[in-house]
């Protein structure tokens, strides 16, 4: 067994701290940075320098792992972010205005579109998630001036404003701006807009109500359809909303999509997309083809989302018709802030886990008890093991092992798994040893390849989830819902009891 080792981490002048690290140095300056960012809680990136006696004791930012030794001196650098300062620009001045490059308005091509702004994804597509808390928009001048009115004479003698004209116009308001956040807001979102209502503009409370809520709650709730059908009206090409008018119905998003159903771009048919679709079944044959295939996969991504959500394919047409999606950068980008999330949130975890009783503390003993036999991605492997059995689910609906076998030996053993991790160990006598090959499956079809870790291969689950517009197995329900909710933060208002009881612990 490797021995111990001792590091001295330097964050500042008055502020030195020291790094235990039982199971000796870890082998890759990646593994490192982690073990760092993991035991100190660093939020953001920084830099690891290193003591070099050579140079009379003089840091230089670190490379290579070899400069590590037992009780040297490491400096932790936080790097500042870069703020972009951007001031209007008056075009009538400007003779001969130039096109913006397309490197600088490429966007991402992530499929996932959890998150997008407005300048990538164009002004039919949404850009905000519902927020934390609700804020009331500006409403007209005359309609501002009777609720400060009123909001005054609230104060003064608690009188409360009766003005239908000033409740129809808040109703418009209200409806157009929660559709820019979703078509369809659950009880819990339109509960939160007539809190925020009722709480800026005491004067609004309904008379006869215990919370003064309930009136306003049932009105936002009747504008919201009106506003669907007003626009169906209009015969305003939005997707999301003639997808629930047909006979067989579409369910609308249940896991916070900000667009889960977007309009095609602007300019842009079917036929003009179809064709984009066919040429990047001609780019992805290319090599170091990454910037062109992503912005055919974000300028495709009505389209596909489209066949997704209303034709519903397998898994294996999806595969043939776009082969590109399934590809780790497409659904990976924006689940980077939820592996920072786990990783914060690993330590409290343990101490949740060890506290833990009864037959799933019984199940979770042993896999704590093997946690210094593994590196950083093996522990966090570790930590969503034990997740699955903290929430009372079972990992083997999750994760399936396979000791020393083939690729192919185990990919005719899953033909029949709907939705499945596979872990394939070295062998046997080495079982505590990180995994050698782990993949995510779905319908019986390998969609993502070496995936490194459990943790990682959870995340991208995740998103492939969003991309295909799955639901979460029932069977382990609480677990995707602790993913979505506590570690991407999405939808976070309403939480099953178990789920909030462990964000309470999480929190104390």
């Amino acid at each position: 067994m490797a021995p111990s080792a001792k590091l001295r981490i330097i964050f500042g002048e008055d502020d030195v701290r020291k790094l235990l690290l039982p199971a000796s140095i870890p082998s890759t300056l990646q593994h490192l940075t982690d073990v760092l960012r993991e035991t100190f809680d660093i939020a953001g990136p920084f830099t690891v320098m290193y003591q070099d006696m050579d140079f009379d004791g003089q840091f230089f930012t670190l490379t290579s792992i070899e400069e590590v030794k037992d009780k040297v001196n490491l400096k932790v650098v936080k790097s500042e972010p870069v703020i972009l300062t951007l001031s209007p620009v008056d075009m009538s001045e400007v003779e001969s205005p130039v096109p913006l490059s397309t490197e600088a308005s490429s966007s991402s091509g992530c499929d996932t579109i959890l998150l997008s702004s407005p300048d990538e994804s164009g002004p039919s597509y949404r850009s905000k998630p519902w927020p934390f808390k609700f804020e009331i928009p500006v409403f007209s001048y005359d309609v501002d001036l009777a609720l400060d009115a009123g909001k005054q004479a609230y104060e003064n003698d608690g009188t409360l404003l009766n003005n239908p004209r000033v409740t129809t116009t808040v109703l418009e308001k209200l409806a157009e701006t929660i559709f820019g956040f979703t078509a369809y807001p659950t009880g819990v979102q339109i509960l939160a807009v007539a809190e925020a209502l009722v709480e800026k503009y005491p004067c609004l409370k309904e008379p006869g109500s215990f919370s003064g809520l309930y009136g306003w709650q049932q009105r936002i709730k009747y504008k919201m359809g009106n506003y669907r059908a007003k626009l169906r009206s209009r015969q305003i090409p939005i997707p999301e909303l003639e997808v629930n008018t047909l006979k067989r119905r579409c369910s609308s998003q249940k896991k916070a999509e900000v667009n889960y159903l977007p309009p095609l771009p602007f300019g842009e048919t079917e036929e003009t997309l179809e064709k984009e679709r066919l040429n990047l079944l001609k780019e992805i044959k290319k090599k170091n083809n990454e910037r062109a295939i992503n912005e055919k996969m974000e300028k495709s991504f009505a389209m596909r989302r489209t066949e997704v959500v209303k034709d519903c394919p397998t898994i294996k047409d999806l595969l043939e018709r776009w082969p590109s999606l399934f590809c780790e950068n497409q659904v990976n980008p924006v689940l980077v802030h939820a592996a920072t999330k786990c990783g914060r949130y690993s330590t409290k975890l343990l101490e949740i886990f060890r506290r833990k009783g009864g037959t799933a503390g019984t199940k979770i003993k042993p896999m704590l008890d093997s946690l210094n036999e593994h590196n950083v991605n093996g522990r966090r492997d570790i930590i969503i093991r034990c997740l699955v059995e903290y929430l009372g689910e079972s990992g083997e609906e999750l994760i399936k092992d396979y000791q020393d076998v083939s690729q192919e030996a185990v990919m005719e053993d899953c033909s029949n798994h709907m939705m499945k991790l596979t872990v394939i160990h070295p062998n046997v006598a080495q079982e505590n040893q990180d995994p050698l090959y782990v993949s995510v499956i779905i319908e019986g079809t390998e969609v993502v390849e070496d995936c490194g870790s459990v943790t990682n291969a959870c995340l991208l689950l995740m998103g492939v989830i969003y991309v295909v517009n799955l639901s979460y197995p029932l069977k382990l329900k609480y677990t995707f819902e602790v993913f979505q909710k506590l570690f991407l933060e999405l939808d976070i208002l309403k939480m099953s009891a178990k789920v909030q009881s462990l964000h309470k612990k999480l929190l104390a």
